[in-house]
């Protein structure tokens, strides 16, 4: 069981660290036809997508902010 820890954190890497998946998949998918879409659910996903992209503006700042 400890072999198998030791991997999985020896495998970790930088690029792995800062890979944006299931962001970037939730910003830039394609539309699914099977979806249902109404208002409410456009509106939604549109104030999620916003708040995301000021929260990692922030993050970004932030460290900016600290390094400079």
């Amino acid at each position: 069981m400890q072999n198998e820890t030791q991997e999985k954190t020896k495998g970790n890497s930088l690029k792995e660290f800062f890979s944006l998946g299931e962001v970037g998949g939730y910003f830039f998918r394609r539309n699914d036809p099977n979806r249902p879409s109404n208002i409410n659910l456009k509106m939604m996903h549109g104030i999620n997508k916003l708040s995301i992209a000021i929260f990692l503006a922030a993050v970004v700042y932030m460290v900016v902010k600290r390094f400079i």
